[in-house]
């Protein structure tokens, strides 16, 4: 099978341009730049990704020329685009304004051919760019084949060598026709178009038995669409006698998660066990209020349940693999690659994993998929539809999704300085009725390529326009870097800033209750309104937050839509229905406010933790 390989830069975009490559029928690869010159013959092209560092700066990733002379072509993107013209003799210099560019930007084509053969010369085409650096002169043998505005050297190639550099991101949808360009590329690297989900599956099957061998695999479900997949190809791969499936009820699943779970593996002919482990997960989490923390304990704690379960079996460690769900935007997340940044740590990923991944004691039989390509293969395999097209859930469950907070506070200098200047941005910009006020509660995000943990902004006020609020939420986030997310609060046009109080809280029985009611009226009011399944995932999220003065919490509802997960949009649902839900939650008097989540990704990540 013909296949490209991506070499990494630490961009998160490397898995979107790798989704790219094989949405095209193409098999690509994720490899670190230390990659050996004998790995890279393997491949037909080479593609050089984006990244958050400068060429001319000490430490900076580099790259072994030899990948020059294996004669295949090379295609290098922002950072990847800089370091080909760097490693060839040109010249690479900070922008400083003049030459940098991030957002949307016009670039005309001069040169319609090889990479742009599909678009007429002088064509004016939309592209994403997202550079501080500029290339400020060729190597030898290249030539100018489209330029923007602010950089004449927006795209480049050594036509002779099929070298191309692109200092524009076609991977990301805000370049309109990024699709041609990697098409056009793929043509010139002369790939088999072969790779299906079909042959995934037949290629995986034969890992798992080799991997395998004469042993056996311990699999935790967690009742979500990936663990499920990856649980039936074992299956498929080694028999139901070699595979043993227990879901752990960690007292974080969803309302009746483990009956549904239990009853639509069931109608796949799928056996599982469930064990009740709700006690010892409270008890284990019982003053965490960091994510990477809780992330940490929840890891450890299914390890410690499984070693349990094995040890009460009688299962002989010698015999038995363990089986992870894990996907490819986990481990990019996780800083899966040798120059990514770590966003979270996913809880598949925490050391004591890392460890036993490195010893060979766990099997990951779709560690390679994004997650529609998984429901692909789950839909191959014959699970019911129903289980497969489930909103992703986290393996931590509602565990991340209610945030905690070890002590109660009602002020804050300098949020109300910062929320002062919020205001008098929107005030200036936009002249609309809203008013924002900014909270001390952190979110995760993701920003460029590395990590955030800043604090949302609220906005308030009359204007019930998603229109606005898609303009507004970004040009906050923009402005204000202390700022990674926007919410906008549904119900209430005035806020009283002397009653927003900030309450401790932990994880404890009656918040997973509260969290669980008002996610079971979401999913059902989003079956409801979201008929053509536009939504990918519909995070429903717990805040230590009262805007009455008192003990009260708040509801977050996170509706987004997305391809792969990398990249994502806020959902614009009907604001009747979301008014209505809101109501709806509101019932309970427990909770005081339900804010909608108006953040796309990046900046905001889809799970607040």
């Amino acid at each position: 099978m013909h296949k490209i390989a991506i070499i990494d830069f630490g961009s998160q975009y490397a898995h979107l341009i790798a989704r790219r490559i094989r949405d095209l029928n193409v098999y690509s690869e994720i490899l670190n730049n230390s990659a050996s010159i004998e790995k890279l013959k393997e491949y037909k092209g080479i593609i050089l990704s984006g990244g958050p560092s400068s060429v001319y700066e000490e430490g900076s990733p580099t790259i072994n020329e030899k990948i020059f002379k294996l004669e295949v072509p090379v295609l290098g993107i922002c950072y990847g685009h800089q370091l080909m013209m760097h490693a060839l003799g040109g010249k690479v210099e900070k922008g400083d304004g003049q030459g940098s560019e991030f957002g949307e930007a016009e670039m005309k084509i001069l040169k319609a051919e090889s990479i742009f053969k599909s678009f007429k010369k002088n064509e004016k085409i939309e592209v994403w760019m997202s550079h501080a650096d500029k290339v400020a002169k060729l190597p030898k043998g290249f030539e100018i084949i489209a330029s923007s505005k602010d950089d004449p050297y927006s795209a480049v190639a050594d036509l002779k060598r099929n070298f191309f550099g692109l200092q524009f991101h076609p991977e990301v949808v805000h370049t309109k026709r990024g699709e041609e360009i990697f098409t056009n590329f793929l043509d010139i690297c002369f790939v088999q178009r072969d790779w299906t989900v079909q042959s995934f599956i037949k290629k995986i099957i034969k890992e798992i038995q080799e991997q395998v061998s004469d042993r056996k695999v311990f699999m935790l479900v967690s009742g979500g669409v990936d663990s499920s997949v990856a649980y039936d190809l074992l299956i498929k791969a080694l028999g139901q006698d070699r595979v043993k499936g227990y879901m752990i009820d960690t007292g974080l699943l969803r309302q009746n998660e483990a009956e549904e779970v239990v009853k639509m593996l069931k109608k796949a002919g799928i056996e599982i066990h469930v064990e009740q482990a709700q006690v010892k997960f409270l008890k284990a989490l019982n003053l965490a209020t960091e994510p990477e923390e809780k992330r940490k304990i929840i890891g450890e704690m299914f390890l410690k349940i499984q070693a349990e379960i094995s040890q009460r079996e009688n299962l002989n460690p010698e015999d038995w693999l363990l089986g992870q769900g894990t996907i490819y935007p986990d481990t990019i997340e996780s800083g899966g690659t040798k120059n990514s940044n770590v966003i979270k740590t996913h809880h598949n990923r925490i050391e004591k994993i890392q460890q036993m991944i490195s010893q060979g004691l766990i099997i990951e039989p779709i560690k390679d998929l994004y997650k529609d390509e998984v429901r692909q293969v789950g839909l191959k395999l014959g699970l019911p539809k129903e289980l497969i097209q489930r909103q992703p859930f986290p393996g931590p469950g509602l565990g991340v999704r209610i945030l905690c907070n070890k002590e109660s506070f009602s002020k804050n200098k300098s949020f109300e300085n910062l929320t002062k200047k919020v205001n008098e941005f929107i005030k200036d910009k936009f002249a609309i009725d809203l008013q924002a006020v900014v909270l001390p509660i952190k979110s995760v995000g993701v920003q460029g390529d590395f990590r955030t943990y800043k604090h949302p902004a609220v906005l308030y006020g009359k204007v019930k326009d998603w229109k606005i609020l898609e303009k507004l939420s970004p040009a906050i986030t923009n402005k204000f870097l202390d700022i990674n997310r926007v919410i906008y609060l549904f119900c209430l046009d005035k806020l009283d800033l002397r009653k927003i109080r900030y309450n401790a809280g932990y994880i404890t029985e009656n918040r997973i209750k509260i969290l669980q009611k008002a996610d079971y009226l979401s999913r059902q009011c989003l079956d409801k309104v979201d008929t053509e399944k536009m939504v990918w995932q519909m995070p429903v999220v717990l805040l230590p937050l009262s805007i009455q003065g008192d003990d009260t919490e708040s509801i977050v509802l996170r509706p987004i839509v997305s391809q792969e997960a990398m990249t994502a949009n806020f959902a614009q649902l009907s604001m009747v229905e979301i008014e209505s839900l809101a109501k709806e939650i509101m019932k309970d008097k427990q909770i005081s406010a339900v804010f909608y989540d108006i953040t796309n990704k990046p900046p905001a990540t889809i799970e607040w933790e």
